[in-house]
């Protein structure tokens, strides 16, 4: 079959994106086999050939060696990514992506992004429902802080893999729906706001014995916190970089509790397994915007003192907010096997 050279039919053919008037096509392919993958996916990356200057496949080895075969190398178009230089912390993969889009776009090149989720890894098995429902919210901003970058993002999603709620969420999170017809808009599709606001995830109770309980009066507290929160990961075997990170998210955390909440704030450390667990709680109760912390602080429709939740958001995995009458609480996820990736 004939892959025409990346860029020749720029000039004349519409993209998707601008066909549908959005700056950037996030897709999902829900698919149950690797038959209807390679029937529903193969045609799309050829057709992505004649569209696009790269198509980066950042996917798990099955889906790599089931496609491999199939399309060559995309008119020299082809990039194949390492999941585990993108799959980490569920901010840090949002935000590389981010960054690669951004980056490509800045040198006039567009980009298919075609990715394959890894939410499972690394992440103990009571704790992966949560993980699901925190990476669904970053797809459900990212229609909006990718649109600047112009190309196209397709999400890959196993239905063997993911529960029928979840795959629910990829729907209501995507703008469009990859099919064997193409790509067509998804009937559940939800904006960003709309979205978090309706799955806003509840904060579980907090285990009654904890191993570290702070009290903070003010931020000259934050050293003694500091203090603590460092030879805390240290005898959970954590290495001084995700150590390190983990201290910097709590902190910011606690601060921000301190100048925009209200004093006291308590801070309660544990452990689930082998993820390590803060939980800063304030006495505002002021409600926490539904996209806060999730648009890179400087970017455009960013709140000016926002800095502190986005950075909490990249350095730890999971983090989960809540507001209640006389209380806002952040909960920080740090896994260690997250924590503390293999190079890729």
């Amino acid at each position: 079959m004939h892959v025409p050279r990346p860029g020749a039919t720029r000039e004349t053919t519409m993209t998707p994106e601008r066909e549908h008037g959005h700056g950037t096509a996030h897709t999902a392919l829900v698919t149950d086999s690797d038959d209807e993958l390679l029937t529903v996916l193969v045609p799309e990356l050829l057709r992505s050939a004649g569209r696009y200057d790269e198509i980066l496949l950042v996917v798990g080895s099955d889906t790599r060696t089931a496609l491999a075969g199939r399309v060559g190398d995309l008119g020299g178009a082809l990039r194949w990514g390492n999941p585990s230089g993108f799959y980490q912390r569920l901010g840090f993969a949002y935000e590389g992506f981010r960054r690669h889009l951004a980056e490509q776009h800045a040198a006039g090149r567009r980009v298919h992004v075609v990715a394959e989720p890894d939410l499972t890894g690394g992440v103990d098995a009571g704790m992966q429902t949560d993980r699901a429902v925190a990476y669904l919210a970053y797809e459900a901003v990212c229609n909006e802080t990718y649109d600047p970058y112009g190309g196209a993002v397709t999400c890959i999603w196993n239905q063997r893999h993911h529960p029928a709620a979840v795959l629910d969420g990829v729907r209501a999170t995507h703008r469009y729906l990859l099919t064997p017809a193409g790509r067509v808009p998804s009937p559940q599709y939800r904006d960003a706001e709309r979205y978090l606001i309706e799955h806003d995830m509840p904060l579980q109770p907090a285990p009654a014995d904890v191993e570290h309980e702070i009290i903070l009066a003010d931020v000259a507290d934050l050293s003694r916190l500091r203090a603590v929160l460092h030879q805390w990961a240290g005898r959970h075997h954590f290495a001084e970089e995700p150590a390190d990170d983990l201290v910097v998210a709590a902190v910011e955390v606690a601060a921000n509790g301190l100048r925009h909440g209200a004093a006291p704030v308590r801070v309660r450390c544990w452990h689930r397994h082998d993820t390590l667990i803060v939980q800063c709680d304030d006495t505002a109760g002021r409600p926490v915007p539904a996209t806060a912390g999730y648009r890179r602080p400087g970017l455009a429709g960013t709140a000016p003192d926002g800095r502190g939740l986005w950075l909490a958001r990249q350095l730890a995995d999971v983090v989960i907010t809540e507001s209640v009458p006389g209380r806002t609480s952040v909960r920080l996820h740090f896994p260690y096997e997250v924590m503390h990736p293999t190079p890729a």
